[in-house]
């Protein structure tokens, strides 16, 4: 694999993401709970937004419910029991008005739930395990483009035709080896190990995922936000999934 030929040909993602790396390690380096519920926040909806065109919904209303929702979440003690409440009361006022459609409800599954997890690991663990979660899905990410690329031959999925096996299985073995140790400034290593491994396999789905949105979609990237990366939802998909996992395991376990 020649680095320089790949770099040049990936020049403008390479400067995005080290733009997004300094964001983020700025951010981290802050730790401010109100900058840090904002700046997810902001996340979120412009996530919410793209996962609305994907899902083909209309309806200027998902936006109020999804700015309310994202309020009371910083006061709300469990912010992930929240996506709970927003569902009934949707579901009340579908059968209330007799005018029933579940896909109204679609973004509320993907990307609420997901969101409310990943500021419910900032909650409840702190900015150092939210850290933990971004080195072992950046780590798997990154490890399954460049195995993938030096030695990936068979397809993963036909959900993600670009994905190989050998990539992601690298991927994999980075991210959890990587994270396992990181995670042992908090829990002891077997469970840091466990945790990382299951984040980094759960980080792979969600990519998929969100590669199936987009084919259903008929789309390249769900946005154009980040040059040469695509949309907010290209930039956290792994998270989307990998964060649920990592707070579930962390209150059954740790």
């Amino acid at each position: 694999m020649n680095f320089k030929t790949l770099y040049e040909s990936n020049k403008q993602r390479v400067v995005t993401g080290l733009v997004m790396l300094g964001f983020a390690t700025l951010l981290a380096f802050l730790d401010n709970s109100i900058l840090t519920w904002l700046v997810l926040g902001v996340v979120y909806l412009f996530a919410f937004h793209e996962a609305m065109n994907l899902f083909g919904v209309r309806d200027v209303k998902l936006y109020v419910y999804a700015v309310l929702l994202w309020l009371i979440a910083y006061v709300y003690p469990n912010p992930d029991d929240l996506i709970y409440l927003i569902l009934i009361l949707s579901l009340s006022i579908m059968a209330y008005t007799k005018k029933v459609d579940y896909k109204l409800l679609a973004p509320f599954l993907y990307p609420s739930i997901s969101m409310l997890f990943l500021y419910a690991l900032y909650h409840d663990f702190g900015m150092s395990v939210l850290v933990w979660l971004v080195f072992i899905v950046a780590l798997t990410d990154t490890g399954a483009y460049f195995v993938g690329k030096s030695m990936g031959k068979t397809s993963f999925s036909p959900s993600s035709p670009n994905k190989t096996l050998e990539g992601v299985v690298g991927g994999i073995v980075i991210g959890s080896v990587v994270g396992a140790l990181y995670g042992t400034f908090f829990i002891p290593f077997w469970l840091s190990a466990f945790i990382a491994l299951l984040a980094s396999v759960s980080s792979v789905f969600g990519d998929l995922f969100e590669s199936y949105l987009k084919r259903e979609a008929g789309v390249k990237d769900s946005g154009t936000l980040f040059p040469g990366h695509g949309g907010m939802l290209d930039r956290l998909d792994g998270y989307l999934f990998g964060g649920v996992v990592m707070v579930i395991l962390l209150r059954g376990l740790a």
